[in-house]
């Protein structure tokens, strides 16, 4: 049987909004949003009742793994590779003999002995494929994700890009991913999409050249975008608004994130309607935070961790406003635990970094400072040194949603699944998935 599965990775897309703007938009405008809701079968998924491990790179592993939070207590996005005995899908559908491809899976360590491709998340420090292109896109996304923040694209990511424009070119893709490109200048949200529709366009050739039994793409940029101008939905009301020096008013970035998602689902009904087998899902979803937040990210953690006197081996930084440490001994480890424990802002005693997990050879740390940082405001490090905080940051985002544990699932008409009566725990989409082989 030659069989063609693909999971579509949606992260975190909340279809109930969704769903407002396919009914009050006009015929012509989302039609493949339109024909996925009417023609698919769907279901709900529900993910872990505590918040703090409602995550997308602890829901992710879940479905990966098929085990609950509680099973699997891997809590952190890239700690995958801590738990090398953990079997993943991935190797699971290959062992079974099949050929397996994944782009960008969030927290998913490259355990395949063979893959069709591998180009792992921006985050997880794991290996691509060996194509010298997968190298290449692997150090792009990592580039231009972990730079977002400062806004920064280096030169051989440009170069990057090129190629990925050359090798999947095609005349009505390219010319929209030129569209979306320039018009990213005036609203910088449309990088992330971007990023999303490149990566869609390699999973395309990627899939039709190596023509594997089980493919996945993961795509982050609609969970960017509602955590960032989740407030600027024409459809939200009685909700906080975002200021016009963060966002103008008129925008709505929930729009240019179906736009681009309309294109790029309505590329996988094209697959469906050749045969082959589909499946999309959110993980979770997000819904509107309740209150004002900013989101920092460290300008430069080396220099930084440099300047209030802490001895490292290396940081690896994270998604947004995390990074991990690691260090060469446990002395050099504990005294960095208390330097950070007790950085805080001059101007209202808060902590910087409330956040500080101890590991074997580590720290994971987030930085939560929850105000704005404006000029001439100051740090406190161990109640002497005196640092400018608004030259060690860099603004990120006012945060805007919040998991949600809901999650939505569609599957194409050709999948002989039987749709659950009831929502299901997230982690039950792998017993699914891998009973198809």
């Amino acid at each position: 049987m030659d069989i063609k599965f693909l999971l579509i990775q949606l992260n975190e897309i909340n279809f109930d909004l969704v769903d407002k703007y396919l009914n009050q938009s006009n015929k012509k405008k989302y039609p493949n949003l339109k024909i996925l809701k009417k023609t698919y079968k769907c279901f709900n998924t529900h993910s872990e009742k505590e918040y703090k491990n409602l995550e997308p790179w602890i829901q992710w592993v879940s479905v990966y793994l098929g085990k609950d939070y509680n099973q699997h207590k891997i809590f952190r996005l890239g700690d995958i590779i801590n738990h090398p005995n953990e079997k993943q899908i991935f190797e699971k559908i290959e062992s079974k003999g099949f050929q397996v491809g994944a782009i960008s899976p969030m927290n998913t360590e490259n355990r395949l002995k063979n893959p069709s491709y591998f180009i792992p998340d921006p985050w997880t420090n794991t290996f691509p494929d060996d194509s010298n292109f997968s190298k290449r896109v692997s150090l792009m996304l990592k580039q231009t994700v972990n730079d977002n923040a400062s806004g920064g694209i280096s030169f051989s990511s440009i170069l990057s890009v090129f190629e990925i424009i050359f090798k999947t070119f095609h005349y009505k893709k390219t010319t929209f991913l030129a569209k979306l490109i320039f018009s990213s200048i005036i609203k910088p949200w449309k990088k992330s999409l971007v990023l999303d529709y490149l990566i869609h366009l390699i999973h395309l050739n990627f899939f039709k050249k190596k023509s594997p039994n089980f493919s996945t793409i993961f795509l982050n940029a609609g969970a960017h975008i509602q955590h960032h101008y989740f407030f600027n939905s024409k459809f939200l009301e009685n909700f906080p608004k975002n200021p016009d020096w963060y966002i103008k008013s008129f925008f709505d970035p929930i729009e240019d994130m179906l736009e681009v998602y309309d294109k790029i689902i309505g590329d996988y009904l094209k697959l469906s309607k050749e045969g082959k087998q589909i499946l999309i899902s959110t993980g979770l979803r997000q819904i509107p935070y309740d209150d004002n937040k900013f989101y920092y990210r460290l300008k430069n953690h080396s220099d930084f961790l440099e300047n209030i006197g802490i001895k490292f081996s290396k940081v690896l930084t994270r998604m947004t406003r995390d990074f991990e440490i690691i260090f060469d001994n446990e002395l050099d480890l504990l005294k960095a635990k208390e330097i950070l424990h007790n950085i805080k802002s001059k101007k209202d005693n808060i902590n910087i970094f409330s956040e500080i997990e101890k590991r074997t050879k580590s720290l994971f740390v987030t930085l939560t400072y929850p105000n704005e940082i404006k000029k001439n405001d100051l740090l406190i490090v161990n109640e002497k040194k005196v640092l400018d905080f608004f030259d060690q940051v860099l603004f990120v985002a006012i945060k805007n949603g919040m998991h949600d544990s809901k999650g939505y699932v569609f599957y194409s008409p050709n999948l002989n699944f039987k749709t659950p009566k009831e929502t299901i725990h997230v982690s039950e989409l792998h017993d699914m998935i891998l009973s198809y082989f």
